[in-house]
């Protein structure tokens, strides 16, 4: 029990704690902020977590990155090995190399650090890349969210460039292998191509012993960096800007339905970073990946058959493959073929989709602001292109490992690689138009497994008697709410099988029936 020199003390120290923060709110205005802050909105629809997938990747990187870091020996200065891996026991290698087999073998907990921090990297580009599939088949990208388009874009890429330099920092055969294609690749730029691969190598491939010292500056520190304030500008608009949502009852383009930021919010956003470390380090110590002491030390002189890329520039790779042997010499200049695939293609597909605000606009003639998304079914021929665009990125994938699906199905490698240069033009195009027939389907026959069951909806009257609304009524219904509710796509509205009893239904949820005694069977909207 307290006394009362307790009591009085533990008072007087709450009063000034009291008056410290009074004085700090009252230059600040931090209560006021964080009042706004804490009730702000989320929707709940589970696809906008995705997003927040890859924010606590980026954190779980950051985290395994630096205890990397201080074990990572940035050098290309060649060594012998003697140390606890016996294979290789005796062999030449960088320093570089060296240092990531001791960081495997000999730091505690190295390797499953290094094997969290590649799982994590790997799940980091995914998370983005279904982020921004999920953007543009909804439209998330139309007015005023054409400047968040952007900057997801830009983060992509050097996050796919942050990933490739962190590939290429064991200096093993496979990462030396992918090395040695960037590096033609760069030299194939007309004009500065040869200028601009000999200053970031310091030579000739495969370069000085600098270069490492380099790569890993840029890894550890450039490409993080801009991530982070990619990452900031991202989250600022976005808490300026209104979310979006999906249509559904209640939602209209000026307001949002959800849970507050504290402490629905907080906690459920709480307990996706705790799953998603767990599935990550989980992953590093359970699932082998990249066993760099497998593949050897990288020599100019080796090369191994069956290696590919880390599954986000396995198109890129998949690219080179495919590409015609085209190359033009003209004026004394020589535009090589690596430049084609490697340059020209990926500044094409990154052009058109940093653009596509402004192409989606014209198509559809659409300037208005929108909060509420749209379906896929919706815009079919916004899907249908982004569909297209999905079955050419993997047939460039696939191609990324030709002699893999060669050698196991018995194929010739040309034969497979005709195959599938034909194949990305054809997949694209066949898989648009049975994409665009389908939304055009789904639109007329308005059909949902999800939201509306199959046989209709179910009532039940005041007097206890069973009605059914067939598919037209609900057709008629959900017309009337995207006419008349501002695109709603959802069940809130009138039904028009009710309308003549002067009932108001909305959706499947019971509430909106049971002021005329009636109930319904059902559930609400997957918001889809």
């Amino acid at each position: 029990m307290s006394t009362v020199a307790e009591r009085s003390t533990a008072r007087k120290r709450a009063l000034l704690e009291e008056k410290v923060l009074d004085e700090i709110d009252d230059r600040l205005g931090t209560s006021k902020w964080l009042r706004n802050a804490m009730d702000k909105i989320f929707p709940d629809h589970w696809s906008f977590m995705v997003g927040e997938i890859a924010m606590y990747s980026f954190v779980i990187l950051i985290i395994t990155g630096i205890y990397l870091a201080l074990f990572y020996s940035p050098s290309g200065s060649v060594v012998v090995y003697h140390g606890p891996y016996a294979p290789l026991d005796g062999q030449k290698m960088t320093q570089a190399y060296e240092s990531v087999i001791n960081l495997s073998f000999s730091v505690r907990a190295g390797l499953v650090m290094r094997q969290a921090h590649h799982w994590a990297a790997d799940i980091f580009l995914a998370a983005i890349a279904f982020h921004l599939c999920r953007v543009f088949f909804t439209g998330a990208f139309r007015k005023p969210r054409e400047t968040n388009w952007i900057i997801g874009l830009t983060l992509l890429l050097v996050a796919m460039l942050e990933g490739f330099s962190g590939y290429s920092l064991p200096d093993d055969l496979l990462s030396g292998s992918g090395l040695r294609v960037v590096f033609s690749i760069i030299q194939s730029i007309p004009f500065v191509g040869v200028w601009v691969a000999f200053t970031l190598w310091g030579g000739a491939f495969p370069g000085t012993s600098v270069f490492f010292t380099r790569l890993f500056v840029i890894h550890e520190f450039l490409f993080p960096l801009i991530l982070l304030g990619l990452l900031g500008a991202h989250l600022g608009i976005l808490w300026h800007q209104k979310h979006t949502d999906f249509p559904g009852p209640g939602k209209t383009e000026h307001n949002i339905v959800g849970s507050r930021l504290w402490p629905q919010y907080a906690i459920k956003s709480g307990g996706l970073f705790m799953f998603i470390a767990a599935i990550v380090f989980g992953l590093g110590g359970f699932v082998q990946i990249n066993p760099i002491w497998v593949y050897g030390p990288y020599s100019p002189a080796r090369g191994s058959a069956g290696t590919q890329p880390d599954w986000y520039v396995g198109w890129l790779d998949g690219a080179l493959r495919l590409w015609p042997h085209w190359e033009f010499r003209s004026f004394g200049h020589e535009i090589a073929n690596p430049f084609f695939p490697g340059i020209l293609l990926p500044g094409i597909v990154f052009t058109i989709m940093y653009a596509w605000p402004a192409i989606d606009r014209r198509l559809f003639a659409d300037n208005e602001e929108h909060n509420l998304l749209d379906r896929p079914r919706d815009k079919p021929l916004r899907t249908a292109i982004g569909v297209g665009a999905l079955f050419f990125f993997a047939d460039l994938t696939v191609a990324s490992a030709t002699d893999l699906i060669g050698n196991a199905l018995n194929i010739s490698f040309e034969l497979l690689i005709e195959i599938l240069q034909y194949g990305s033009f054809v997949a694209p195009i066949v898989a648009g138009v049975v994409t665009y027939k389908v939304c055009n389907l789904l639109n007329a026959q308005n059909a949902h497994p999800i939201q509306r069951p199959v046989g209709g909806i179910i009532v039940r009257d005041a007097r206890g008697a069973f009605h059914t609304l067939g598919a037209e009524h609900a057709h008629e219904a959900h017309d009337g709410d995207r006419h008349g509710n501002g695109g709603d796509s959802g069940h809130g509205g009138e039904e028009p099988g009710l309308e003549a009893a002067g009932l108001e239904a909305a959706g499947l949820e019971a509430a909106g029936l049971e002021a005329a005694g009636l109930e319904a069977a059902g559930g609400e909207p997957a918001g889809g």
